[in-house]
């Protein structure tokens, strides 16, 4: 009987050829160093995101054709992998139609203006996205914790924020928003390597070092953010954050789902992994659960 052969590069091999390369190849990896070992698998990982990248490119190019405007916001703890993701969503898209906004603190100007005004000036026009690395829920996490804000500012922010978000969404904005949920652990390890990496110790700021300190609080205000943000209009998606590959692909996923643009991968995998990514309807839920079962918040 012929042995069936398979074209790999086009080149022919018959299955058993294919095996024995499999397994050679292997063992090659196995004799590399770590840190050889370390470099391709980034390789492979950033290989793998590629797929989505094109993706993200014909995304980009619908929403010029048909004027639409997108706002992505990436929350999450300090060191949750906000900023890679977003470098590699926005890595080969078109710079002319895609903004990145990170605001700092704000002036006594704009704290004298109403709260949205300094974020409204930042959002896209027709045919642009914007990613915002961090976002006015600043004030549902960040300020409360750190007494950047009164009482009465935060709740006047949770008092008018959905109705702020359903008046963007009736008006034809495409709204994602994004929470990368990490594990205290995990945290704890990215600031430490920050820490004693030099080409990584200007992300470490006053803010890192008190993190893991006020990580109840931050949890706490966590569990309020989702539960009172999380409208059918503007939900919430966590996505859970340690492994850093898994959270920028779903991510990826997460915002492609979005758009209703003719998709040209039809083999591509697009279903989110329920491992990775959740609603904030249900991590609210999940959240309850382990304060019932262990008496406070972990997540």
């Amino acid at each position: 009987m012929d042995q069936q052969l398979i074209e790999v590069d086009g080149e022919r091999l018959t299955v058993q050829e294919l095996i024995d390369r499999y397994h050679r190849a292997l063992d090659a990896e196995k004799r590399l160093s770590k840190e050889a070992r370390k470099a391709l698998r980034r390789r492979r990982q950033e290989q793998a995101l590629k797929p989505y990248q094109a993706e993200l490119i014909r995304m980009q190019q619908y929403l010029e054709e048909t004027g639409k405007r997108m706002i992505i916001l990436f929350e999450g703890r300090d060191a949750s992998g906000k900023g890679g993701t977003i470098r590699r969503v926005t890595r080969y898209m078109n710079e002319k139609h895609y903004r990145v906004v990170a605001l700092g603190k704000p002036t006594n100007e704009q704290r004298s203006q109403w709260f949205f005004q300094r974020y409204v000036t930042h959002f896209p026009r027709g045919g642009e996205v914007v990613l915002f690395d961090r976002s006015w829920y600043n004030r549902a996490m960040v300020e409360p914790v750190f007494g950047f804000c009164t009482p009465e500012e935060y709740k006047n922010f949770m008092r008018g924020v959905t109705g702020f978000e359903k008046d963007l969404v009736r008006q034809g904005t495409i709204l994602v928003k994004l929470y990368f949920s990490v594990t205290k652990e995990e945290q704890a390890r990215r600031f430490e390597r920050r820490r004693t990496d030099p080409l990584r110790q200007w992300k470490l700021s006053e803010v890192d070092l008190q993190a893991q300190e006020r990580w109840d609080d931050f949890t706490t205000q966590k569990y309020e953010m989702l539960k009172k943000t999380h409208t059918t209009h503007a939900p919430w998606t966590v996505i859970r954050s340690n492994d850093k590959h898994l959270a920028r692909i779903n991510a990826m996923k997460v915002i492609l789902n979005a758009v209703p643009y003719d998709r040209s991968e039809s083999d591509l995998d697009f279903v989110p992994d329920p491992d990775i990514v959740l609603s904030g309807a249900r991590e609210v839920e999940l959240m309850e659960a382990e304060r019932l079962r262990s008496g406070k918040f972990t997540a």
